[in-house]
């Protein structure tokens, strides 16, 4: 008898996919409904920010490498929550500078509004140093869709690539 696998990310029983949502890349428009057969991992973030998205993108770019081959079948879609400063241009720069599979997307803040508060993605703007300009909270998980497009798992902040590489590998095969 095999038991169930375990994953490393925190496993979300919901019902049906996430709704769709179009944004804006350096290459246009991009739909989430675009990836649908492949897994998606959403992670909404920022350019400017200092430590925490790009810890988390290392992270995820070490995953695909690990997975090889397998990593065809997943995309990375970077949201910024900071379309007063990121551009889709300097997103695109920003996101291929960790893998060169990573999409970045951005939107008006009423259509970041649309995609973040279904999803209970969080984010605000403060100020920070003279260096820096302003920061911005936000949410730091990294969100897994399935092949559907439904919500599988979340990964809070800290997980590390070959958790999510060894999560992926299980997935991939459902």
């Amino acid at each position: 008898m095999f038991l169930p696998y375990e994953y490393n990310g925190i496993t979300i029983d919901a019902d049906q996919p996430v709704p769709n949502f179009t944004l804006t890349s350096a290459d246009g428009p991009v739909s989430l409904l675009d990836f649908r057969g492949n897994i998606v991992m959403l992670y909404f973030g920022y350019t400017y920010c200092p430590d925490v998205c790009p810890a988390t993108l290392v992270e995820l770019s070490d995953a695909l490498e690990l997975l090889g081959k397998d990593a065809g079948d997943i995309q990375v879609l970077m949201i910024s929550v900071d379309p007063g400063r990121d551009t889709p241009e300097n997103l695109k720069h920003y996101v291929e500078h960790f893998h060169p599979a990573f999409i970045g997307m951005t939107g008006t803040e009423e259509e970041l509004i649309k995609v973040t508060t279904p999803l209970g993605v969080y984010y605000e703007a403060h100020e920070g140093s003279e260096a820096s300009g302003y920061l911005v909270d936000h949410t730091a998980s990294i969100m897994v869709l399935d092949r559907s497009g439904t919500l599988k798992m979340m990964y809070p902040f800290g997980i590390t690539g070959a958790d999510i590489a060894e999560d992926m590998k299980v997935l991939l095969n459902e």
